[in-house]
């Protein structure tokens, strides 16, 4: 998934130590993040911002969506905004 300048691909403990410089030039405590958080992070992101959870399923190698959704979505704003949507269809004159 990650590759040096070259093109090699890079292990798990370079991936950490180039992930941990990125953190300290942006004044971020490398104890509080990992490369996992920021997966976290990417899958919520798209999520809040309406794409469906199929294509972010697929962008983040899942085979379904049932991993992306219990573990990586972090936020409940889109289920509440499809739970609105609906009641709104239903009660349209509200």
């Amino acid at each position: 998934m990650f590759a040096s300048k070259v093109g090699a691909e890079l292990d798990s403990h370079n991936v950490r130590r180039s992930f941990r410089a990125v953190l300290k030039k942006a004044g971020l405590n490398a104890q509080e993040w990992t490369p996992r958080e920021m997966r976290h992070s990417f899958v919520s992101l798209l999520s809040d911002s309406g794409m469906s959870i199929e294509a972010i399923s697929r962008l983040v190698g899942h085979r379904n969506t049932s991993v992306t959704e219990t573990v990586y979505r972090k936020q409940l704003r889109p289920m509440l905004l499809e739970g609105a949507n609906a009641m709104d269809r239903i009660f349209p004159d509200s």
